[in-house]
């Protein structure tokens, strides 16, 4: 079950990382405007969830791959706290009201889990 676990988060990383690169504008409208560059940290954000995908992959590297993705969704609640700062019930996406991103900082905490899993369990 760990490598399946594993092989999962690794190609879920990598499918992210490409559609940063692919289709970067839902990824820009995620980035805080207080951060700035949003076309270069979408960019940069996509290439290392690749990389760390690619650690992941590899089993001599998965523990260190898996802590790598744990940290780097870490860094990405950034953007969500910042969306619950600015919901508002009357947004016309639910991701933008207060539940939908409640519900995405819950999500994000389920990948953190995930991540760590990996890294835990890899031999």
């Amino acid at each position: 079950m760990h490598t399946i676990a594993a092989i999962a988060l690794a190609l879920f990383l990598v499918v992210t990382g490409v559609m940063h690169l692919l289709a970067p504008g839902y990824f820009r409208t995620l980035v805080p405007a207080w951060l700035g560059r949003e076309c270069l940290l979408v960019a940069v954000s996509g290439g290392v969830e690749i990389v760390v995908g690619g650690l992941v992959l590899v089993p001599g590297s998965r523990s260190a791959g898996g802590w790598a993705a744990a940290l780097l969704i870490t860094c990405y609640l950034v953007s969500h706290v910042d969306a619950l700062c600015r919901a508002r019930p009357d947004r016309p996406r639910l991701l933008e009201r207060p539940a939908g991103v409640v519900a995405r900082l819950v999500v994000n905490v389920l990948y953190i889990a995930w991540a760590a899993a990996v890294a835990v369990c890899a031999p």
